[in-house]
């Protein structure tokens, strides 16, 4: 079955108009999900909506939304209020500026949305945006509504489309030096240095997303089929932890160095004293 889009409407770029819809670009409904039951009967477990205080099931009706002021109060807002307040939907992402991709911090990145024309008409204006996107080497950034809230998205040209990164506002985006003030200053010598610089090396590559494995997804399907067919699950054996505390001899051990020294220190190690001695004696 096709995909449903989640929006359709019209994306104009000044007075060049075309109808489009668009589409979520990643899915997880091919993950595994699970149901809660009933442990005696097999049934599965039905939610209600209860008073948390009396325990009595309230009927739909009767609940509205409430803002949290205080410990036990709340601000109680109606349907009819927010729907007051609810932005109209324009049905239109209005461009109203280009921006250098690189200047967007990942960190505003949500959600990708595949943009594609809507119909047989107005391939001819989306592509004359698509290209003209594409000619700058930037990206668009435009408002849609989405669930009577406005977003920003930003559009950018992606093979014969468009793809839509919907972005955060400013005040959904927490100040990284709250997490990272507290990190110690410590200082790095050359050799540990060359030592994770090879163990990159030796790991580099190139960015393949069909060579990722969901390992979680691989062995809940496995447990599935086994108990569908009524084999005895062995017990998990755990972890053994590793015995290395050293940074040094962490970053050794990880390139099959261990008690070597650096591959760029270019000093050839001393050897033993004791040796050294015996070797004179027997001269």
């Amino acid at each position: 079955m096709a995909p449903r889009a989640n929006w359709k409407g019209f994306l104009r770029l000044s007075l060049v108009t075309c109808p489009i819809a668009l589409f979520p670009a990643t899915s997880e409904s091919e993950k595994i999900s699970f149901n809660q039951i009933n442990k005696k009967t097999g049934h599965r477990i039905r939610y209600l909506k209860v008073d948390a205080e009396t325990g009595d099931e309230v009927p739909n009706e009767d609940i509205i939304k409430g803002y949290k002021v205080d410990t036990d109060s709340y601000l109680e807002v109606t349907k009819d209020e927010l729907e007051n307040i609810a932005l109209e939907s324009t049905r239109t992402i209005e461009i109203d500026e280009f921006v250098p991709r690189t200047e967007i911090d990942d960190l505003y990145l949500v959600r990708p949305y595949y943009i594609v024309p809507d119909g047989k008409v107005g391939h001819d204006a989306y592509a004359v945006i698509r290209e003209t996107i594409r000619s700058l080497d930037k990206v668009a950034i435009a408002r849609v509504v989405l669930t009577n809230r406005e977003h920003i998205i930003a559009l950018e040209a992606r093979d014969k489309g468009l793809m839509g990164m919907l972005l955060r506002y400013p005040y959904e985006v927490r100040d990284a030096s709250e997490y990272f003030d507290d990190i110690q200053d410590v200082k790095i010598t050359k050799d540990m240095l060359d030592l994770a610089r090879h163990i990159v090396e030796q790991k580099s590559g190139h960015f393949e997303p069909a060579k990722f494995e969901d390992h979680y997804e691989a062995a809940l399907s496995d447990l599935l089929a086994k108990k569908q067919k009524g084999v005895t699950l062995p017990a998990a054996k755990k972890p053994v932890p590793s015995n290395v505390v050293n940074l040094m001899d962490a970053l050794r051990a990880s390139i099959g160095q261990k008690g070597k020294a650096a591959p760029s220190s270019g000093k050839r190690a001393k050897a033993p004293a004791k040796k050294a001695a015996k070797s004179k004696k027997s001269a």
